[in-house]
């Protein structure tokens, strides 16, 4: 029993030890330096100004902003959208800021320009821009309505049967007189005289060219078509100034092949041989790199594109024909035969 108890107690002393000495030991805290703080990496990539107005169609609106967003990515930029510029928002960005591509209408660029010289600013299709060594433009002459109607008269050619084209245009225009020139230009490259001694026509009837008075109104337009189809023209080129949505739709039903700017509705896709239209996004793309190396001062023609092509009218092979011809006009191997 005694043995037992001396036992225990020795026990006891020598947990006693061992937790007391737990309780002294202790791990001393390292000391942890607080991070330096660091600028913002957004606030110091350079930057790119997408300048739309509110009223442009959502359409555009969103292929210009994809567009955009595209090519500051590709560079290593950011871009930001507005409806409107001033010389406070240059301010406010402050030199991060070096590219702004600007539509219309004209957010005043002549002023813009001199307040931030080190900025290269883009005007698309906005006239009447004094020149500036940082600023550019696209389209600053208006569209080449030449190149349009001799490629629309080149295609008429090469799709109607017979030669049986014709075009719609404007009286009073002289823009509208181009594309009478023009579109016949295109018309006879394509064909030359077009005589066949076996086409009972007269020689000289095609094309047919019809003006709509500029008094004219809109719901007097079909009259006009009318004129081309008492002629037994079968593809007609409509000049943009009078291709309203009604017209192309009414000549459509009159089983006319149509060439233009921009397809209406897809309802008019199995009539519409294809679009010849402004093509500011590739300008966009070839200019943008240049912006960004500073080279500015440029001026650069709207360029135009085949789109909407109806490969039922236009085979792959004249597609290949009509693009080699837009090459030339855009290149200057071929000329309109007009001074527009």
């Amino acid at each position: 029993m005694r043995t037992t108890l001396v036992f225990f107690l020795i026990i006891l002393t020598l947990l006693a030890a061992c937790g007391g000495r737990a309780a002294t030991t202790s791990i001393p805290a390292t000391p942890t330096a607080a991070p330096n703080p660091t600028a913002s990496p957004t606030a110091t990539m350079p930057l790119a100004i997408l300048v739309l107005p509110a009223d442009m169609a959502q359409q555009d609106k969103d292929s210009y902003q994809t567009l955009i967003y595209g090519l500051t990515q590709a560079n290593g930029m950011r871009f930001q959208v507005l409806n409107s510029l001033t010389a406070d928002d240059l301010a406010l960005v402050g030199p991060a800021l070096k590219v702004v591509i600007a539509f219309p209408p004209d957010p005043g660029l002549a002023a813009l320009t001199a307040a931030a010289p080190g900025v290269q600013f883009l005007a698309v299709d906005i006239p009447n821009l004094a020149t500036a060594h940082n600023l550019s433009s696209i389209g600053a002459n208006g569209f080449p309505v030449d190149q349009q109607a001799f490629l629309a008269g080149y295609i008429a050619g090469l799709v109607a049967p017979e030669w049986k084209v014709g075009i719609l245009s404007q009286k009073d225009n002289p823009s509208g007189d181009i594309a009478v020139t023009a579109f016949t230009n295109g018309f006879v490259y394509y064909c030359g005289s077009c005589r066949n001694p076996l086409f009972p026509q007269p020689a000289g009837i095609y094309p047919v060219i019809v003006r709509i008075p500029s008094d004219a109104k809109p719901g007097e337009y079909t009259a006009y078509a009318d004129l081309l189809i008492q002629n037994v023209v079968k593809v007609a080129y409509v000049f943009p100034d009078v291709a309203t949505s009604d017209l192309l739709s009414y000549m459509s039903q009159k089983n006319l092949l149509l060439v233009g700017q921009s397809l209406p509705s897809q309802t008019l896709a199995p009539q519409w041989i294809a679009s010849i239209q402004p093509d500011e996004i590739t300008a966009i793309k070839n200019i943008f790199p240049q912006l960004v190396a500073g080279k500015g001062g440029q001026v650069v023609p709207t360029p135009l594109i085949l789109a909407d092509v109806n490969s039922n009218l236009l085979s792959a092979g004249k597609l290949r024909l009509a693009q080699d011809v837009l090459d030339g006009l855009q290149n200057g191997t071929i000329g309109t035969g007009v001074s527009p």
